[in-house]
């Protein structure tokens, strides 16, 4: 060989050289770049989800001193936090500064008055705008509302002035018409209609005023009635309105007397409860928001909820859950817009509790001495307390109460509902709605969609899969494979399109012959295979080796023609023409047209190419000097295939699986479309469901970021991110297993 042979060939090594380090680089920074990617998905997910785990906290935010008269009896602060209002027992209101951002300097005094100096009883509305009863010696009460004023300078909000209005006018309101004194008072009103229940020394009354448009003048014209409930027996320690008028709570010690004033011309005891915890008594009682759910504070700690509960056709109020607290309760604060609360207990332990997640989210004690009052602030933002003249307020970093592990992966007892139960519901158009967002329906849809379409797609695809790798001819091969790989390229948009509006009403209409066919099919394949081998040998040599499976092409055809032709029939004869009636009202299965039939067909579709494509290469590719030593030992092909072949190939088999598998667990667009999104736990083949990744795609862009709610969707991502890890996870482990056992056949 010449030199210039030689250094071509050596400069020729050289470049190859280079290629090959070039490529080896190329591919290993691309797989560190793709482990990078996925750490930085895993850990944004956590950094958002974060939050929703994280506890309460109070941050002092100001301490001031107001000279004030009298006992409070309601504390409560404006929307913004920047004044605070008080109302005492001996009839003194007073509204103070808490914070500088409102132009008046912290702890001044902006109003101070003295609406009544004979004054027996005093309450306030439940939800809504505050509103303020005093009730009076001589049988009359006066309604109050704290207003406030603002401005917006620079797109903050700034109080200018606070004020009392009186909502039903100046003039006093005569409850009691003897003039008898008011002991205790409850008030609530609607458009339409107000409902004063008072209590004094001759028992307890209504009065209702009625409310009706002057066609002529447009003004409301009040009517009032009284009405006398029936005696009661012991010391009123309470009274309660429901806000919806419909329900008094009187409360003689540790009995709860509930009583129906729908028609107040027929008040009805409905129920009277012992509402006290075991070997304590009742120190307080108050609605949650919402007024579905009352609070019973105990004097040894224990807070229970109780809420009225559908058994047995009837419904009735249950003890469903229990808090603890430290000592004794002396006051109640529940928030105002969510199912959390405050207590106070003891001198000046205060905390904080959430019903729904079922959990304490703040305990500690507050201050030095004993504290008179507590209540916070109308977004839950803010926590005011005062002892005496002092009153210090506490920012509440509380964003996320409803979110808990209970809340998210245990059944809860939500208000209304028969029993605890898995739930998901995110929004509503209350604003006191109780958040619903367990998870657990929407993994267990997600699980379950992969099963149905798993059980359609694996013996279909593994069943080509070895088929055209093993049996099949060359010829036919270069067919049938491009052809099957081109149907992983259809958009899966375009197959959950035809799934919800074409699939699923035909399957909805040929039910009895869709189901004919899934038995009908395999059979019919049987027979064919059977009926082949019984014709003469002529006749079947007449085929190339590899191309029978054309045989089977009419045939599938013509059954499937003939079940689509016989649904008719099947149904008017065996269901009385109507199998989905025949389902519902007969076996008591609900029947919905999007359900898991339609995904399992529809998301099988889209997974068969993703496992036929690797299963058959897997078996395309078992060298062929194991097989051809197996016939060669006399070993039938059937032996072959199912002793060296799928084992040889059972790796690459698995993977296909688990990547169907992934791919399945993952879909979005197929079950959006093709299911009806409901998030129920149940097997049915003929329900719907809702799955991680379609809930997502649902309610991710009308979340409000930063809420719980979409943080629980990212959370709901990070699950779907976990199961997926999971599953390649073990789907590799398997598969290393399967290949360190047979690499050596």
């Amino acid at each position: 060989m010449s030199t210039e042979s030689i250094n071509l060939t050596m400069a020729g090594s050289r470049k190859r050289r280079a290629k090959d380090r070039l490529a080896s680089v190329g591919v290993t920074t691309g797989g560190i770049l793709v482990l990078v990617a996925l750490l930085l998905i895993f850990f944004y997910l956590l950094y958002v989800v974060k939050p929703i785990f994280a506890g309460a906290s109070l941050e002092s935010a100001v301490s001031l001193q107001v000279p004030v008269k009298g006992t409070t009896a309601i504390l409560g602060t404006d929307e913004q936090n920047q004044l605070a209002y008080r109302f005492s027992h001996q009839g003194d209101v007073d509204f103070f500064s808490l914070d500088k951002e409102s132009g008046h300097p912290v702890g001044g005094v902006l109003l101070h008055q003295t609406v009544s100096d004979n004054v027996t009883a005093v309450a306030n509305t439940a939800m809504g705008k505050p509103l303020i009863i005093y009730g009076l010696a001589n049988g009359q009460a006066k309604v109050l509302q704290p207003e406030f004023t603002s401005i917006y300078p620079e797109g903050k909000a700034r109080i200018t002035q606070a004020e009392i209005k009186y909502p039903l006018g100046e003039a006093p309101v005569v409850l009691d018409q003897e003039g008898h004194a008011i002991t205790h008072l409850a008030y609530e009103a609607k458009s339409d209609k107000r409902v004063f229940a008072f209590a004094t020394e001759t028992g307890v009354q209504l009065l209702v005023q009625a409310g009706e448009e002057n066609f002529l003048s447009g003004e409301v014209e009040w009517q009032s009635q009284h009405y006398r409930l029936p005696e009661i027996t012991g010391k009123i320690e309470q009274l309660i309105l429901t806000p919806n008028l419909d329900v008094l709570l009187v409360r003689v010690g540790n009995l709860l007397s509930i009583y129906n004033i729908v028609t107040p011309d027929n008040i009805t005891l409905r129920a009277s409860l012992q509402v006290n915890a075991q070997h304590a008594n009742v120190t307080n009682i108050s609605l949650l928001s919402g007024a579905s759910s009352l609070l019973v504070a105990n004097d040894n700690g224990t807070i229970s909820q109780w809420f009225e509960v559908l058994k047995d056709g009837s419904r009735s109020f249950m003890q469903i859950r229990d808090f603890q607290a430290e000592q004794s309760i002396r006051k109640l604060a529940p928030e105002h817009s969510r199912k959390g609360f405050a207590t106070l207990s003891g001198d000046n332990h205060v905390e904080l509790f959430y019903t729904t997640s079922n959990a304490r989210l703040y305990a500690e004690n507050l201050g030095e001495g004993k504290l008179d009052a507590i209540t916070l602030s109308p977004r839950n933002s803010a926590l005011l307390v005062q002892q005496a003249d002092k009153f210090q307020l506490f920012h509440v970093h509380n964003e996320h109460p409803e979110v808990g592990w209970s809340a998210l992966w245990s059944e809860v007892w939500y208000e209304g509902y028969p029993e605890p139960q898995y739930v998901w519901q995110s929004t509503s158009a209350s604003d006191d709605f109780e958040p619903k967002l367990s998870l657990v329906p929407l993994a267990f849809g997600t699980l379950k969609a992969a099963f149905y379409a798993m059980l359609f797609a694996v013996p279909i695809a593994l069943a080509g899969a070895i088929y055209a790798g093993y049996f099949m001819s060359a010829g036919m091969r270069t067919f049938v494979k491009p052809t099957v790989e081109i149907m992983a390229a259809l958009p899966t948009v375009i197959l959950g399109f035809l799934a919800g509006l074409w699939l699923a009403p035909a399957i909805e209409e040929n039910l009895p012959g869709i189901v004919l066919m899934l038995v009908s099919l395999p059979l019919g394949v049987l027979l064919a295979g059977m009926g082949w081998n019984a014709l003469p040998r002529k006749i079947r040599e007449s085929l190339p080796e590899g191309w029978h499976a054309l045989i089977l092409v009419p045939v599938i055809v013509l059954i499937g023609w003939g079940c689509i032709e016989l649904s008719p029939i099947l149904e008017t004869h065996f269901f009385g023409g109507n199998v989905r009636g025949f389902i519902t009202n007969d076996i008591g299965i609900r029947f919905d047209q999007r359900n898991s039939l339609v995904v399992g067909i529809a998301m099988g579709f889209a997974v068969i190419p993703t496992i036929f494509s690797i299963a058959e290469d897997a078996v395309f590719s078992v060298p062929k000097h194991l097989t051809q030593g197996s016939l060669a030992l006399g070993a039938t092909p059937w032996q072959t295939l199912s002793r060296v072949v799928i084992l040889t190939a059972s790796p690459g088999i698995f993977s296909a699986v688990m990547m169907g598998l992934g791919r399945a667990v993952g879909e979005t667009m197929i079950v959006l479309m093709a299911t009806g999104n409901t998030p129920i736990m149940n097997m049915s083949i003929f329900e719907g469901l809702r799955t991680l990744a379609a809930n997502i795609a649902v309610e991710m862009p009308e979340s409000e970021v930063g809420s719980s709610h979409y943080r629980v969707l990212f959370l709901a991502a990070f699950v779907l991110f976990v199961f997926t890890f999971i599953f390649n996870s073990i789907a590799e482990y398997i598969r290393q297993r399967l290949r360190d056992k047979y690499s050596s056949m």
